[in-house]
């Protein structure tokens, strides 16, 4: 069985929901105010990030399917996926159209998951 990442809660400006605070994005911003219930972390006033919330080194950066990323710019680095189980390969942004062809062909004959061509 895969260990699976823990959900965790939406780290939210105070009042969010509130009818006069419509216009605020959903974003998390430390709380400075001297009156701020929610610095002081009192109940019921949202969730507040902190270390507890830290997912196991064993999914960290995994992907929801379970599988990691490995940044791909050459053929080398795309033959040593083979060697990795668990892991899909990522094309960088900056690969030519030519080159990019040239490594998804030469995935699909090795039969590697590329997730971004």
């Amino acid at each position: 069985m895969k260990t699976m990442k823990r959900r965790k809660t939406k780290f939210t400006v105070p009042n969010f929901g509130a009818p006069n605070r419509k216009g605020v994005k959903a974003r998390w911003r430390h709380q400075r105010g001297i009156d701020s219930k929610k610095r002081v972390k009192k109940l019921n006033r949202g969730a507040v990030p902190k270390i507890g919330f830290k997912n196991s080194d064993a999914v960290r950066y995994a992907r929801p399917d379970g599988s990691f990323e490995l940044l791909v710019h050459n053929r080398d680095e795309l033959l040593s996926i083979l060697t990795m189980p668990g892991y899909s390969a990522m094309f960088a942004h900056d690969l030519s159209a030519r080159k990019r062809s040239e490594l998804k062909k030469l995935a699909d004959e090795r039969k590697i998951e590329v997730l971004n061509y």
